[in-house]
């Protein structure tokens, strides 16, 4: 592996453990309701910070987006507002059918569809090649680690709740069409970045450097996909009324801060990733995409362990969970084969 793949992949495991990592603040927050951590964590993840940065490491920003093309604008921004949809679905999802089938599908088909739709539209030449056998290797390992650690979730879930086992409400075949379309929508963030390309070279003629050009597509992508993300918790606010929550006197002011925290996390999370992808070459969108989605998964379970979520599960449970990362660290070095097939 020559040194430049390396700093690839590595940028693009650190921007993995960041995501995995930026829900941690919100777990002492009991006295607000989910809606109000989310809004503000959305305002400064989506939303302040992807511009800040663009205007920070993209000379002449607006001659950036003024020198792409109308209709690659218009694609990042409506991926970014597809990706946007599949967050708030990925929450209705799990109110219907529980964490663990939730995950399972929607990490599922984001992880394959993020990198083998863009493969098949921008590449198709590489699927039979050697690199395209290793990436597809490493995608099937990929959802069969997201499928053990589902099934330790579930098995979680029984063994330490009685209300476990319910499915929420609504049918079934309802929730599992909702994961459905969230893996869908939310695999659309790659679609940003893989097909925003030319946005990407806009920034770069502007003066920008190839790690940081792909801000400029961060900063479009992620604000549309905030106006879904703030849309519903702007609902569930109102129906809910808990606008009050976020000025409730007694309320700890680390509450704010906590969730500017898991927005500061969350996006380099994201930026990591873009810069790693760009360092992997032609194909980074393809072949960076399902080591993130893997390392995200892997830092969410190992700090699922560290703060006790696992405490009082079987050893079968806590098995299935470690074959599940076991299973997603083998992927990863399969996935880092094809990088340099």
């Amino acid at each position: 592996m020559n040194k430049v793949v390396g700093i690839g992949l590595g940028l693009v495991l650190l921007g993995g453990f960041l995501q995995g990592s930026f829900a941690l603040p919100m777990k002492p927050m009991t006295r607000w309701r989910w809606e109000n951590t989310w809004l503000v964590y959305a305002i400064a993840g989506m939303l302040i910070l992807p511009w800040v940065m663009a205007w920070m490491t993209v000379p002449h920003l607006p001659q950036a987006f003024l020198g792409a093309p109308g209709h690659i604008l218009a694609a990042v921004a409506l991926f970014g507002f597809g990706w946007g949809v599949g967050s708030t679905l990925f929450g209705l999802g799990i109110h219907r059918v529980g964490m663990a089938l939730t995950f399972a599908v929607v990490l599922g088909i984001t992880a394959s569809l993020g990198s083998l739709l863009p493969l098949a539209v921008l590449h198709p030449e590489e699927l039979p090649t050697r690199q395209g056998a290793f990436l597809l290797a490493g995608l099937a390992i990929v959802i069969l680690g997201i499928v053990l650690c589902a099934l330790a979730g579930r098995r979680r879930e029984r063994e330490t709740s009685r209300e476990s086992a319910k499915t929420g409400s609504g049918g079934f075949g309802v929730g599992l069409a909702i994961c459905i379309l969230s893996g869908i929508f939310s695999a659309m963030l790659n679609f940003s970045f893989v097909f925003g390309t030319p946005l990407d070279q806009a920034a770069r003629a502007q003066g920008a450097t190839p790690a940081m050009a792909s801000n400029a597509i961060w900063a479009l992508a992620l604000s549309a996909g905030f106006l879904a993300n703030a849309g519903y918790c702007v609902y569930l606010l109102q129906k809910n009324r808990t606008w009050g929550l976020l000025t409730q006197p007694g309320v700890p002011k680390r509450y704010w801060l906590g969730a500017m925290v898991m927005g500061l996390v969350w996006f380099f999370g994201i930026s990591f990733y873009g810069m790693g992808a760009t360092e992997l070459g032609a194909l980074g969108g393809v072949l960076g995409w399902p080591v993130f989605m893997a390392m995200n998964i892997i830092a969410a379970n190992l700090w699922g362990a560290a703060t006790g979520e696992w405490k009082g599960t079987s050893r079968t449970t806590y098995g299935y969970s470690w074959a599940g990362i076991s299973a997603l660290l083998i992927a990863i070095y399969v996935i880092s084969r094809a990088s340099v097939a």
